[in-house]
């Protein structure tokens, strides 16, 4: 490989190449392209570059920012609730029980599970008259709480995040539990033996040592969450009136639903900003971790 000139080391690497640029890289400059143009849906429809007019328009959008408030308030309970509960099970997970094999293969089941099957087997769970919650509800005498938990206004975005947070818990178990692994035992022991109580060992050994894990996946998840599409459109698009609507349900809406690509176009764009200054802070700090 050293002997080999630049000119065949590309030529090797032109087939893998070839279907990246393809199904990834001109996707992506066609879409930032298309949010600086009129581009609409239909056949042979003149499509003009219109600068920054989408995005003036966006600024604008009230149902915009709505959905960039449902977004953020999604991401945000989503992530905190999945790493509060993840962290409980890691820590037990990390405890030598019976069965620990078989509890942690079955705590990943959720992540194994595609979110559109997710979304349907949750659909029936929260079903206002056949869902399984509201017939627990009413054999336990509570006929008064049975809602329609994703129709009512007040309870569609609580039922949603409790959605998300049960199907994206597992990888933040996973991700806790290695990091709990991670961390040294002799401290823990050192710490028992000077008469430290175990809420006082998990503040001052366990937290700081998963610091670094901590921070690191609630970055990622806070991503993720925020860039979600497929659960939250099986589950409920966005209604009702608005109330579970993500910034990717409006893009996907104003795109496939009114024809806006242009406009849809630049929402994506917008989304892809955010994304990137996220992804900066998140590799920002790491990197100040690295060097201290």
């Amino acid at each position: 490989m050293r002997r080999m000139d630049k000119g065949t080391v590309y030529l090797l690497l032109l087939p893998s190449l070839v279907p990246i640029a393809a199904l990834s890289v001109f996707p992506l400059l066609r879409g930032m392209y298309l949010g600086f143009t009129d581009a609409r849906a239909g056949r042979r429809v003149e499509t003009h570059f219109t600068g920054l007019e989408n995005y003036q328009e966006l600024l604008k959008d009230d149902l915009f920012w709505g959905s960039f408030r449902v977004g953020l308030a999604w991401a945000f309970g989503v992530t905190v609730l999945q790493f509060l509960l993840a962290l409980g099970l890691a820590l037990l997970l990390n405890e030598n029980l019976r069965f620990r094999g078989l509890a942690r293969v079955l705590a990943l089941v959720p992540w194994a599970m595609p979110p559109v099957v997710v979304g349907i087997l949750w659909r029936l769970v929260y079903h206002p008259d056949a869902g399984l919650l509201n017939e627990a509800l009413h054999r336990a005498g509570a006929d008064a709480l049975r809602t329609n938990w994703l129709g009512d206004f007040t309870t569609a975005l609580p039922a949603v995040i409790i959605v998300g947070v049960w199907a994206g818990m597992p990888q933040t178990t996973v991700v806790l539990l290695a990091g709990l692994q991670g961390v040294a035992k002799d401290l823990h022991e050192a710490a028992s033996v000077d008469g430290a109580s175990a809420w006082q060992r998990f503040r001052n050994i366990t937290i700081p040592g998963l610091m670094p894990v901590i921070i690191a996946i609630t970055s990622l998840d806070f991503i993720w969450n925020f860039n979600s599409f497929g659960l939250v459109y099986v589950l409920t698009q966005g209604g009702p009136g608005g109330k579970t609507m993500l910034p990717m349900l409006f893009a996907y809406e104003e795109a496939f639903r009114y024809g806006n690509y242009g406009y849809a176009a630049a929402l994506g764009n917008v989304m892809v900003l955010i994304i990137v200054a996220l992804l900066a802070i998140y590799l920002r700090r790491r990197l100040r971790e690295a060097n201290a």
